[in-house]
Order: structure tokens, then C-alpha cells, then sequence
């Protein structure tokens, strides 16, 4: 399973630990993965994703999972998110 979150496409970084007398030795900046089961209006449903906090906070400010995914471009979004979000606009487009 990757370190990567499934809706904002952030992973791990790289840098370096300084030490006092500045000797440089490289590190890893892990991303805060959560794996959380989140509601989708639309299917009525809950759906899981390992997302970071950071989208979760993003999605909160969005107005919910499915208007998050229907804004995000699917470059960003790994397999199971784009299936989600085509799930959600066939179920819209089968409520309209």
C-alpha cells in the first residue's frame, strides 16, 4: 500500500535532518495517512479511503465527499476515487 493520500494525490517528501554543527543526512517527510469511511449523499452510502487530515479538512469545507469529487480532476485522484466520483454523476444525472 503506497504512502500516498487517495483524494489530494500527496505523498512522501524527502529533505534533510540538521543537526547542531549542521551535518546534513536525508529523511522522509511521511504524510498523516487516516484510513476513514466517509458518507456520500448521492449513493447513501459510505465509501473508505486513506486520505490525509488535510483532506479530510478540505473536503468539511467543500460541503461533503461527493461535492469534492465531482471539483477534483481525476489527475489527483487514484483508481477507486474516479470510480466513486463516476458513480455519483450517474447517480445525479439518474436523479435529474
Amino acid at each position: 500500500m503506497s504512502r500516498r493520500c487517495e483524494l489530494t494525490g500527496k505523498g512522501v517528501q524527502t529533505g534533510n535532518n540538521v543537526s547542531h554543527a549542521h551535518n546534513k543526512t536525508r529523511r522522509r517527510f511521511l504524510p498523516n495517512l487516516q484510513s476513514k469511511s466517509l458518507l456520500s449523499d448521492t449513493l447513501g452510502e459510505t465509501v473508505r479511503f486513506r486520505v490525509t487530515t488535510s483532506a479530510l479538512r478540505t473536503v468539511e469545507r467543500q460541503g461533503g465527499l461527493d461535492a469534492y469529487l465531482l471539483s477534483a480532476p481525476d489527475s489527483v485522484l487514484s483508481l477507486s476515487a474516479q470510480r466513486t466520483k463516476r458513480k455519483i454523476a450517474r447517480a445525479r444525472a439518474a436523479a435529474e
